[in-house]
């Protein structure tokens, strides 16, 4: 089954991203996985927006995880995170129309000191929900065909997004976004390929 596990509006700053808004489906984890694997989704989204050039594309994938990534050149930037089934055009679409409904309600002069306490932008999870079905999508995707025009980039892993010398392990011991226990799960996943492989 088909399945979009995040939402994610995120600002392109300088040196980094901030989540302006996100909204997470982690019903297919454990109680106990939930809040490393959001810490996670978080985290990567935050270093792939970093990673992706103004007004570009791009699909990673990653483990079991699709990544959606887009980053409009006024700085705002959405991303998805879904299994490998959920369709890229579709997924684009989404990011788009929700990119264009952020900027519309929420002042662009806001963005750069905005956080996720102070947007107020309460359609994203209905979003998620909505979504979760790709047919949905269908109308939205016949009305924005442009798209089709666009060059996404796929990427295998994000170690390809990831710049020359980087590991993701060394980004993940290094922040201070994650928590301990996060770090510690992120150890334990990659060692026994588990549930999350971020």
């Amino acid at each position: 089954m088909v399945k979009v596990y995040g939402l994610l509006v995120l600002y392109k700053g300088v040196n980094s991203a901030t989540i302006l808004k996100a909204a997470y489906d982690l019903s297919s984890f454990s109680y106990f996985q939930k809040g490393s694997v959001q810490e996670f989704m978080s985290f990567v989204s935050k270093t792939m927006v970093e990673r992706t050039q103004l007004a570009a594309r791009q699909s990673v994938k990653e483990g079991e995880y699709m990544l959606q990534v887009y980053v409009r050149a006024d700085n705002l930037a959405g991303i998805l995170i879904s299994d490998h089934e959920y369709p890229s055009r579709v997924a684009h679409t989404l990011i788009t129309k929700i990119l264009d409904e952020f900027s519309a309600k929420v002042p662009a002069n806001s963005w750069p000191t905005a956080n996720e306490t102070t947007v107020d932008f309460p359609v994203l999870p209905q979003y998620l929900v909505k979504y979760q079905n790709p047919r949905e999508a269908d109308a939205l995707t016949k009305i924005q065909e442009d798209l089709d025009e666009t060059k996404i980039i796929l990427h295998d892993t994000i170690k390809a997004v990831l710049e020359r010398g980087e590991k993701l392990d060394d980004l993940v011991a290094k922040s201070d976004s994650l928590s301990y226990h996060s770090k510690a799960f992120y150890k334990t996943a990659k060692k026994t390929n588990s549930c999350c492989s971020f």
